[in-house]
């Protein structure tokens, strides 16, 4: 039988159950193994920690604190270097770490600090004039272009597009920013909306 889990449990405890369900094949590692499922994560993916607390700063730019928190609450900075490491190829891969220094260099430029010691207006100045670059400069394909696949989106899209994503489909996202019910449930094809509240989270 399954051992019943708790919410509560430490990653420590998880192991635990695993090796007892899988009858200690987890433990080949020995204790070596255990301290790593205690140590804290140098980074994540192809990025450093430092570059995951950047991205953390730039996601709660885009999606602040107010009354409900923002994105670097819901942790969207490592969020955002799991997909780039994983999901993405290397040609967006390397336009998203050089947006990364781009953002760097025009807050030093702007406000003589780096980002991460630029104050919440500066940060956001800076990132509004790469909003209107990207709006700008949406990729086209060329009529003879190869077929190897679109341009690298501007960089500054694609980290909005994961802010949003990462967010919205977080549990911070889902239950404060938005509302949520736990389905399954019965189906309302029509509910009454007050002015001001937020939008649901698990709608069609």
């Amino acid at each position: 039988m399954i051992p019943q889990t708790s919410p509560n449990i430490d990653r420590r405890e998880a192991l635990r159950r695993v090796t007892a369900l899988l009858g200690g094949a987890a433990l080949i590692g020995g204790p070596e193994l255990l301290q790593a499922m205690e140590a804290p994560s140098p980074g994540t993916g192809i990025f450093t920690a430092a570059e995951v607390a950047f991205l953390d700063e730039i996601a709660e730019t885009i999606v602040p604190e107010t009354k409900t928190p923002g994105a670097k609450a819901a942790k969207v900075g490592a969020f955002m270097a799991v997909m780039v490491s994983d999901c993405y190829r290397a040609p967006q891969q390397a336009v998203f770490r050089d947006g990364m220094r781009q953002i760097d260099a025009a807050t030093v430029k702007l406000a003589s600090l780096p980002f991460m010691q630029a104050s919440p207006q500066q940060r956001l100045a800076v990132l509004t004039e790469f909003d209107e670059e990207q709006k700008g400069k949406q990729p086209t394909r060329a009529p003879t272009a190869r077929r190897s696949g679109p341009p690298p989106e501007h960089f500054f899209r694609m980290m909005k597009e994961l802010t949003l994503l990462g967010y919205f489909t977080s549990e911070i996202g889902c239950t404060q920013a938005l509302r949520y019910v736990e389905t399954p449930g019965h189906y309302k094809p029509c509910v009454p909306y007050v002015q001001g509240q937020p939008s649901w989270a698990d709608h069609a």
